[in-house]
């Protein structure tokens, strides 16, 4: 046995006798597990390179998403953020959607951005995807959005290569500017953070799970324009997140700049692929 599932197991109090364990399918950041013991199964993602507090904030952000008790979230069974022997053990979650999943979805998220903080942002530094995310609390959500996504993002392309030249100085131009389109009085809805269609699943009876969060506060629908970004979710979902909780009547407008937050992640994460997704927004806002 791997020594970093050994100790997941016994940091969650279990030497049973193991039964199975293989790899599986978990996202491209982390080695990822499928455990089986005596006692329980378990979802083991380990990283020998993670960096300090890497797997203790997912387990702060899922704690998060639990104590509002309207989505569910997998047990968190232990974690460490060990040098060279970072992981996260989890309760190993299986089902089968049904034809209510993604409707009790589309609610049970309304109902989760129905729960409000006292400021946007967050207390603790983050990470999305393996890109550090810098964090504070803001009265303002525009300043939070402006200070800490929009400008983190453009200064780490900067540094990376990936912005410069036209695109640079169109991004400069749009964040100096984002008052134009951007809410500042927006209550601060607790969000997921990272909601694209690989980070939810579903459990027994087709009860939908949702999974590594990156969790802040903030307006809902950044949560939203994401959702909408890379595609996977149904109308059904959609339609239930609607009748629970509308957006309102200017997220057509600024749906573009929540998404270019993520597409900047992307750009910065993975390279040029994502450039001219990047590129189109700026020509719509900033020509």
């Amino acid at each position: 046995m791997d020594p970093a599932i050994k100790k997941a197991l016994q940091k969650a109090g279990d030497a049973s006798i193991l039964i199975q364990a293989k790899r599986v399918h978990g996202g491209s950041i982390n080695d990822s597990y499928y455990i089986e013991t005596e006692k329980r199964k378990y979802f083991i993602k380990y990283n020998k390179r993670s960096p300090e507090r890497f797997f203790e904030m997912e387990a702060k952000g899922l704690e998060q998403i639990r104590k509002t008790d309207t989505i569910k979230v997998p047990d968190v069974l232990s974690f460490s953020d060990e040098e060279s022997n970072g992981f996260l053990a989890l309760e190993w979650i299986d089902g089968k959607k049904n034809d209510g999943t993604e409707k009790r979805l589309g609610e049970q998220l309304a109902a989760f951005h129905s729960t409000f903080g006292k400021k946007h942002g967050f207390e603790d530094d983050t990470f999305i995807g393996h890109l550090p995310q810098p964090n504070g609390l803001y009265i303002s959500w525009l300043d939070y959005y402006r200070d800490k996504r929009l400008k983190a993002q453009v200064k780490l392309g900067i540094e990376r290569n990936h912005i410069g030249g036209k695109r640079k100085k169109q991004l400069v131009k749009l964040v100096e500017n984002l008052g134009n389109w951007i809410p500042n009085e927006v209550k601060p809805s607790y969000l997921h953070g990272d909601l694209w269609n690989g980070n939810w699943l579903v459990g027994p009876e087709g009860e939908p799970y949702v999974i590594d969060p990156s969790f802040l506060y903030g307006d809902r629908q950044f949560e939203i324009a994401f959702t909408e970004l890379f595609g996977g979710y149904s109308r059904d979902f959609y339609d239930a997140y609607q009748a629970s909780f509308p957006l309102s009547s200017d997220y057509g407008e600024i749906k573009s700049l929540y998404q270019l937050y993520y597409l900047l992640v992307h750009l910065n994460m993975f390279g040029e692929a994502y450039g001219p997704s990047v590129d189109a927004i700026l020509n719509k806002y900033v020509p």
